[in-house]
């Protein structure tokens, strides 16, 4: 997948891309490929990217990760003044961590209809929470969807091939 971008491209093109090769990452590693970007004023801030079956790990999302690396950063919980770029669209636990670390602008890109939860499955954002941040869904979401499908049709081939 070609996730080059013109570097005078539209700032959330050029965010969910580095979002975007974070997810690629995870697939290399055999992860089901998500990625995310914490940006604060036009600069990278923290990444993360999908590990839990490297590190064993239910809570290894790529959100989480590049949530504690920003608060670590920062050295701070309040991400008031970040926006969080990620390929899939958030399940409850991260959501949930979107809220509390008050993470201003959230831009997504596929939308999970299995564990989705800011719009496809439920909206947590709807509930009367303390903080409800902008939220951009499907932001090249065709794109982050493809790396999903091609992930898991790869995986498919290689159980019928009987590769591990």
């Amino acid at each position: 997948m070609d996730i080059n971008f013109n570097p005078q491209s539209d700032p959330d093109e050029r965010f969910m891309r580095l979002a975007m090769e974070q997810a690629m990452i995870s697939a290399g590693e055999g992860e089901v490929p998500v990625g995310a970007v914490v940006v604060k004023d036009g600069e990278v801030i923290s990444t993360g990217r999908n590990r839990r079956e490297l590190g064993k790990n239910a809570l290894a999302h790529a959100e989480l990760e590049a949530i504690d690396g920003a608060c670590r950063a920062l050295g701070g919980w309040r991400l008031w003044q970040c926006e969080l770029y990620v390929t899939l669209e958030p399940c409850p636990m991260c959501t949930g961590a979107i809220i509390n670390s008050r993470i201003r602008r959230l831009v997504y890109g596929a939308s999970d209809r299995k564990a989705g939860s800011c719009g496809s499955v439920v909206n947590l954002f709807d509930l009367p929470y303390n903080h409800r941040p902008e939220v951009v869904a499907g932001f090249l979401g065709e794109e982050c969807g493809q790396m999903l499908t091609d992930f898991f049709r790869q995986l498919r081939e290689k159980r019928k091939e009987g590769k591990p």
